[in-house]
């Protein structure tokens, strides 16, 4: 299996905004979402590893979503992958049984 160097990482902020009131005052959480995409080299059992703070601003992992492009750069369907954390390490597993296939995640955060 080899360790895959995500191709792009794109990072967004989402407030836990309650109907009339402004997050950036409320103390509410501030929520942020890494996206993250494996070139279509990424094979079946293949591992990348991110540090969700430097990459994302992420301090607690909450969450992971995944995708594969089923056709290239087209059609989507759900792949999750099988994650481990140490401290803001962050380890996936490419899961799925198709190989040379581009995958995306989005991974949720505090």
């Amino acid at each position: 299996m080899a360790e895959i160097t995500p191709s792009s990482t794109r990072t967004s902020v989402y407030h836990s905004r309650p109907s009339g009131s402004n997050a950036d005052n409320s103390g509410l959480p501030r929520y942020k979402v890494g996206y993250l995409t494996l070139a279509a080299t990424a094979d079946d059992g293949d591992t990348s590893t991110v540090d969700i703070f430097v990459q994302f601003g992420i301090t607690k992992f909450l969450a992971i979503e995944g995708f594969i492009h089923t056709t290239t750069d087209s059609v989507v369907v759900s792949e999750i992958p099988t994650t481990t954390v140490t401290g803001t390490t962050l380890t996936l597993t490419v899961a799925g049984s198709t190989d040379n296939k581009k995958r995306f995640y989005v991974v949720y955060g505090i």
